[in-house]
């Protein structure tokens, strides 16, 4: 009875710590984030599609976003499944490796949109087998970016 006591005020107080919640070991339930240099090499040697996710600091947009729709568990799975998932900030003063160019974030913006940039966030897909990029523009709610990314799957394999 009293071991019984002791496990039960020693489970209370894990509970009260929060001690179950480091039980939990998937991963899955989130997104890993490249950054342009990495993911795309990463995108290439895997032969998977590079999801450029091209967003700057200021855009209320993308921030709800990342909040609604890359927390939504269908888009996690068939992110980490099938993508590299790359976010992208044009306004960052960084340099970009693109193939044997160097660039700034604006040069590789405008090399994305074929020099039509359309605002922010701006989804790209890179599809590496067919090396043909994709633009989808503006916020897009969990549902129908689901469908998005399904369709970019069927598209690569094609």
């Amino acid at each position: 009875m009293q071991l019984v006591k002791k496990i039960t005020f020693g489970l209370f107080i894990l509970f009260m710590l929060g001690g179950f919640t480091t039980l939990k070991t998937n991963t899955t339930n989130e997104i890993k984030w490249y950054d342009w240099n990495e993911g795309v090499v990463k995108a290439r040697n895997e032969g998977k599609i590079a999801l450029i996710d091209t967003y700057t600091d200021w855009c209320h947009w993308c921030k709800v976003m990342d909040k609604n729709t890359y927390t939504n568990e269908a888009v996690i799975a068939l992110i980490n499944k099938d993508f590299v998932p790359i976010k992208f900030n044009p306004e960052l003063d960084r340099k970009y490796i693109n193939g044997a160019d160097t660039m700034t974030g604006r040069e590789l913006l405008g090399a994305l949109s074929g020099g039509n940039a359309s605002g922010y966030p701006t989804t790209y897909f890179y599809l590496t087998k067919k090396n043909v990029l994709y633009q989808e523009a503006g916020y897009i709610e969990p549902v129908k970016f689901e469908t998005l990314l399904k369709g970019m799957v069927a598209e690569h394999i094609k």
